[in-house]
């Protein structure tokens, strides 16, 4: 029995700062909206990325919208968060002049894509770099990756679908947004280094949505290390494709070449350049998987839409041996 007095003691010494973390309220303005910051630093990540992983994350915003009402506050990923909802909160966030809001992410978007990126940059630096996009986005230039992503398509199609009696479709469509992003984005050829690239743009993206903990073997430790590969990769793409303009190849060709390009007067840094590339290889990848995903499974569960596509397609190749 002797040895169960210093046992609880080293019990009472190792829990008590952690109920004291857990039980400490701080003391906030009396304005601040409704909510609770939950367990210090988890917060409301892991529910709203259980949510997001079970595709209910809508539930989860109607809910809490419900339960507090269009304002309240909560904690994600580390940071004390303002949660808004409703038609009036995003004319708010997105109509607004950008007094009372600014561009940030979280801390592992941040520390993952980079600090000069679309979402982290505001006045002047956000037109700029937003009209470097944008131009490469225009429908003259749009005319011409149309090529491009047919051939990818069709190349596709050859190597993981015909003569194949079943198809998971949603790891084949990660494959072929991949493949596409690499041909406008990049214009890197198939080849070791587009699945060189490939193989750390999945390592990188699994981890973007993360609790920001930079410990071994942690998601978020891993997502980091490769999002430093892909930085390196795409700077020596950055070097190839400078050497490329100054030998006078277009500066449409992808979307490096077109950043290299001066708008307003003013060079997209490196920095920017790459930042900026990841993003959108980000923000194109799932939303364009799981679009494509959807699209083929409403074409499997309907005859009727699939034959109105499939005879749309047909009269569509009347008209020419290639899309326009």
């Amino acid at each position: 029995m002797p040895f169960l007095l210093p046992l609880f003691l080293f019990c009472l010494i190792l829990l008590l700062p952690i109920y004291l973390l857990l039980s400490t309220t701080r003391k906030l303005p009396q304005n601040t909206p409704p909510g609770s910051f939950g367990i210090p630093f988890i917060g409301q990540s892991l529910n709203l990325l259980w949510a997001m992983r079970a595709n209910t994350a809508d539930e989860w915003i109607a809910s809490r919208a419900r339960r507090y009402g269009a304002v309240s506050k909560l904690s994600l990923f580390g940071r004390p968060t303002v949660f808004i909802y409703g038609q009036t909160a995003n004319r708010f966030v997105f109509c607004g002049d950008g007094s009372k809001l600014s561009n940030q992410q979280t801390d592992s978007v941040r520390m993952v894509l980079g600090d000069r990126c679309l979402l982290e940059l505001v006045g002047e630096d956000h037109k700029r770099i937003r009209n470097a996009l944008s131009s490469f986005l225009k429908p003259d230039s749009l005319k011409n990756y149309i090529g491009k992503m047919e051939e990818e398509v069709m190349m596709h199609l050859h190597m993981h679908w015909h003569g194949k009696s079943n198809i998971k479709v949603m790891p084949l469509m990660k494959t072929l947004t991949f493949n596409i992003i690499c041909s406008l984005l990049f214009g890197v050829e198939r080849g070791s280094v587009r699945d060189t690239l490939e193989l750390y743009f999945q390592e990188m993206i699994e981890g973007i949505w993360s609790l920001p903990l930079n410990l071994p073997f942690t998601r978020f430790n891993r997502s980091l290390k490769a999002s430093a590969k892909v930085k390196k990769m795409l700077r020596h793409l950055i070097s190839e494709k400078r050497a490329q303009l100054a030998a006078g190849a277009s500066s449409h060709q992808d979307l490096i070449t077109c950043l290299l390009t001066s708008h307003g007067g003013q060079l997209a840094s490196d920095d920017e350049i790459i930042h900026n590339v990841m993003l959108v290889m980000v923000a194109g990848h799932d939303t364009s998987t799981i679009l494509i995903t959807f699209m083929v499974r409403v074409l499997a569960n309907h005859p009727e839409i699939h034959a109105a596509v499939l005879a749309e397609q047909e009269g569509i190749k009347k008209g020419g041996a290639f899309l326009t």
